[in-house]
């Protein structure tokens, strides 16, 4: 992993830093790559509440907060920008207002690299509206200024669409750091984790597909049109 200037993340909600990409977020804190992940909101309409139960609609927030400053933790990330925004409304936000929150950041850290979903492949309408945000952000800059975009594109029919991705990391030498930073997100994904170790115990060939899923993660750079 080459060492970048500023690595800047930006997402909507806890985990989504983490689930696909953390791999590669410990692999540029690893090379020495400051990072700094802006997260739009706190994920406090999210449907799960640990399992089992320790959460509530009430406590929510506050967890789900708290186990993103693990994850961070886990991934080496000291510099948490947090906009306020609230949960599954992001697309309904001006998009030119959230693009101000984060041309501030862009312009403060000067990222060589930003890391979002790829525009219109982010299933999420949260994932989409951001990402179009973080996309108006950077096309306010100068050319010479501008980031490059590391866009995740996770809808079934990306690859036909966009092609194949860009760039592909191989997360190997990093994946206790990724599964710690996963694994921070309790109230959500302690089910999920079950069903997959479930998975894994059946056969080798399962657990040597899942270990495979989880040592690769792809971007697609995005590209920005004036």
């Amino acid at each position: 992993m080459q060492k970048e200037r500023h690595v800047l993340l930006v997402y909507p909600h806890p985990d989504d830093e983490s689930f696909g990409k953390a791999g590669s977020v410990a692999l540029y804190t690893k090379a020495g790559t400051p990072v700094t992940l802006i997260c739009g909101t706190l994920g406090e309409l999210g449907r799960n509440m640990g399992k089992p139960t320790f959460a509530n609609r009430e406590s929510l927030p506050a967890i789900r907060k708290k186990e993103l400053e693990e994850a961070c933790a886990a991934l080496g990330i000291e510099d948490l920008r947090l906009l306020g925004l609230r949960d599954k409304t992001v697309e309904f936000e001006d998009p030119e207002w959230v693009a101000d929150k984060i041309e501030a950041i862009i312009r403060e850290v000067k990222p060589s690299v930003l890391v979002t979903y790829y525009p219109k492949h982010g299933v999420h309408p949260d994932h989409d509206a951001l990402s179009h945000a973080a996309v108006i952000a950077v096309k306010r800059l100068p050319k010479e200024e501008r980031p490059v975009i590391y866009g995740s594109a996770v809808t079934h029919n990306a690859r036909d669409v966009i092609g194949p991705p860009d760039i592909t990391f191989d997360v190997t030498d990093v994946l206790d750091t990724k599964l710690a930073a996963m694994r921070a997100h309790k109230s959500q994904y302690e089910s999920m984790f079950s069903r997959m170790e479930e998975e894994m115990a059946k056969s080798p060939e399962a657990r040597e597909q899942i270990e495979a899923n989880l040592r690769t993660e792809y971007f697609w750079i995005y590209p920005v049109a004036d």
